[in-house]
């Protein structure tokens, strides 16, 4: 049984010379948290942009499986939509909005309004129903933009930023309320910045960097796929230039944290026992520890080493 409900094949999109999308393939099953991540510039947009339809790929084919049927778009009430730029009405009532987008929507009105009140309780607005968008904080507009997305119970909805604007306890909040769309049937596309909150939910991830795939898969795999898979961290005594370990051979960035620590990202295969002799004529070490690297860090160092290919590509 065919599990997927969108398909991406081969995607490439144009704009003059510069090539935004090129050859990307993805698949998203039914049912997961699918993050599409990237640096600004990396080609996100332009691929959202052809899996709603607005604009055609060059090549290649954008295909859904929803509800039985297979279609290049989907209809407006089986996908939802949170754009990264708020597009609500700013100088109408928040429940007339929702409620509006909910028909736009294909529900009845009777069942908008009432998911309408629901929500907005739910999220701690209720008693700013008649208030207009422009009077909440960034926050709260973020909150009745979500609300928007998902008011009409989508079959997939793509997120794009949805943290934007929310306060650690909200981002919290909305953690729970995409896992559980996930668990009531709704499979979602995930654009975001925060890594942190992407590697706690994410069921797959696709890294992209100028248009095309860099890594993907599972957290723990794209982790296993990076170049530096340890990650060493020195308490020392002295407060020393780190410029003078940046070129080293066994190592692919060292940053200082703010309490003095020195971390280290090592390239993979590099004996830790080694390095530790290494640095330690030239500093004195007196706390070590070593742990697994974050998403962030898998991020930080595949964007910059697809950089780098490119560099020497174009010196050729």
């Amino acid at each position: 049984m065919i599990s997927n409900v969108l398909e991406v094949d081969t995607v490439t999109k144009a704009f003059e010379r510069v090539k935004a999308v090129d050859q990307l393939s993805f698949r998203i099953e039914r049912n997961e948290i699918f993050a599409l991540l990237g640096p600004n510039g990396a080609g996100k947009t332009t691929t959202v942009r052809m899996l709603l339809g607005i604009i055609r790929p060059d090549s290649g084919f954008v295909r859904f499986r929803l509800n039985g049927q297979e279609v290049a778009s989907p209809l407006s009430s089986e996908l939802g939509y949170l754009p990264e730029d708020r597009g609500l009405y700013k100088e109408l009532p928040i429940e007339k909005t929702l409620i509006y987008m909910g028909v736009l929507r294909r529900m009845r009105r009777a069942d908008a309004a009432k998911a309408t009140s629901e929500w907005l309780e739910r999220v701690g607005l209720k008693d700013r129903a008649k208030d207009k968008l422009e009077t909440l904080s960034k926050g709260n507009q973020q909150k009745v933009q979500f609300i928007s997305s998902i008011l009409h119970k989508p079959a997939f909805v793509i997120l794009d930023e949805p943290f934007s604007g929310l306060d650690p306890i909200n981002q919290e909040f909305f953690l729970g309320v995409i896992r559980e769309l996930r668990d009531s049937g709704t499979t979602v596309l995930l654009c975001a910045h925060q890594m942190n909150l992407v590697e706690r939910l994410a069921d797959r991830v696709l890294l992209m960097n100028r248009g095309r795939e860099v890594l993907q898969g599972t957290v723990p795999h794209i982790k296993d796929q990076a170049r530096s898979t340890q990650k060493v961290i020195l308490t020392v005594q002295e407060n020393i230039d780190i410029s003078q370990f940046k070129d080293s051979s066994a190592v692919l960035d060292v940053q200082r944290q703010s309490d003095g620590a020195l971390v280290f990202l090592l390239k993979k295969g590099e004996s830790i026992n080694g390095f530790l002799q290494s640095v330690s004529s030239k500093v004195t070490i007196t706390a070590i520890h070593s742990e697994q690297i974050s998403l962030h860090e898998v991020f930080v160092q595949s964007v910059q080493s697809d950089e780098g290919e490119l560099l020497i590509e174009n010196q050729k």
